[in-house]
């Protein structure tokens, strides 16, 4: 069946696993035990009706049994190994970076973190989207850009990293989600798991038309370098507090797009080999945009549509410098694989929006601890 092949490699896992990036920075020590990740419950998210979020039946639960698959899932391909994540494992590299607030911001969008002409150290990690860690460069597939800020003061909304000093953005190559509802999604779960070829055969009935569509088209790309890639975070989310409070969507892009061929017979690792040429050589730019909303009709529950830019234009936020370095070497490799992503480290100013993200505060938290206790890694957010 048409996109089925690309959908099972794929796994379609890109949007419901932390994107991590190096080590990260929790205050405090978890328990080694195999099950720590399923004794302690995480809140779930409250709704801001105001913004036009809305639960849908039976969500934390769902949530709950979502986490609960993968969380198998992990322990059972990683049994007798080292963890990886199970979407985005295979890294292309851990870069630092400086983010730099552009001067001019409009007050409407110099809020949280986005205090204008503000600089903050960050790391940033760049990965395929598979959950095959092994799988070659060049194979077709979603790429994920993840943002870790650092230095970023004031209470998080992620009550277990509440103290912590650093404001993650995720991202990738594509603009929108291939699910909106999270019994689709737990029953795309379940297929894709199925040790049943005739449930996986069943994934694009799962998904629907729209959301296989989606779906291939997220997988469906092939890049030469991530620095020269545009990135979308395909959900929405707060910016500002209060009565002013709206709706967004960030972006990012290359400051100076180049067009770049992929080698006829490129490497295994090229994406990781071109990144580390790069910055071994030269400085890179990125500029990091925001669409906010424009109207009532761009539903922030509604992850699969795209807010359309001729109706609802990116304004440039901020410039992210990546420097020239030396970034692939076994100390920041292991740095980068311990690093926890999630949009709920976050200022309340930030707030992740939608099911899709309500979703990802409960699984994201559980998979990330499993991962570190399997690896008895200590969980923590870099300072």
């Amino acid at each position: 069946m048409l996109g089925l092949i690309p959908l099972i490699r794929f796994s379609l896992l890109f949007a419901i696993t932390p994107i991590l990036i190096s080590t990260s920075g929790c205050t405090h020590q978890h328990s080694k035990s195999k099950t720590l990740a399923y004794t302690h419950t995480i809140p779930y998210p409250t709704i801001d009706t105001g913004l036009g979020e809305k639960l849908q039946p039976n969500e934390s639960i769902l949530a709950e049994q979502i986490a609960e698959q993968i969380g198998q899932s992990i322990r059972q391909q990683y049994r007798t190994g080292h963890a990886l994540r199970d979407a985005h494992p295979k890294a292309h590299g851990c870069v630092r970076a400086e983010f730099h607030v552009s001067k001019s911001l409009p007050s409407n969008l110099a809020k949280g973190v986005f205090i204008p002409d503000q600089s903050y150290s960050a790391w940033i990690r760049f990965s395929n989207a598979s959950g095959d860690a092994t799988q070659a460069d060049n194979k077709k597939d979603a790429r994920g850009m993840a943002i870790k800020i650092l230095g970023v003061t004031g209470k998080k909304i992620m009550e277990n990293d509440n103290q912590a000093t650093t404001q993650d953005f995720i991202m990738i190559n594509h603009p929108v989600f291939f699910v909106n509802e999270p019994q689709r999604y737990l029953s795309f779960i379940e297929d894709v798991n199925s040790k049943s070829m005739l449930k996986k055969l069943k994934i694009p009935f799962t998904l629907g038309f729209q959301g296989t569509l989606n779906a291939v088209k997220a997988s469906n790309s092939k890049i030469s370098n991530p620095i020269q890639v545009r990135y979308w975070s395909m959900v929405p989310y707060q910016l500002g507090l209060g009565a002013d409070r709206q709706a967004v969507k960030y972006s990012a892009r290359p400051c100076n797009p180049n067009s770049i061929t992929i080698p006829n017979k490129p490497n295994h690792d090229f994406l990781r080999e071109t990144l580390r040429k790069n910055l071994e050589t030269s400085d890179a730019c990125m500029e990091f945009l925001i669409q906010p909303r424009t109207t009532n009709k761009m539903l922030v529950e509604d992850s699969m549509t795209e807010w359309k830019e001729s109706e609802a234009p990116f304004f440039q936020l901020a410039t992210i410098h990546i420097p020239k370095q030396i970034f692939d070497t076994p100390e920041q490799n292991k740095f980068c694989e311990n690093l926890s992503f999630t949009p709920w480290h976050s200022l309340p100013e930030h707030r992740p929006l939608g099911a899709i993200n309500r979703l990802r505060k409960v699984i994201y938290e559980k998979i990330s601890t499993i991962r570190h206790e399997m690896n008895d890694v200590l969980k923590q957010e870099p300072q």
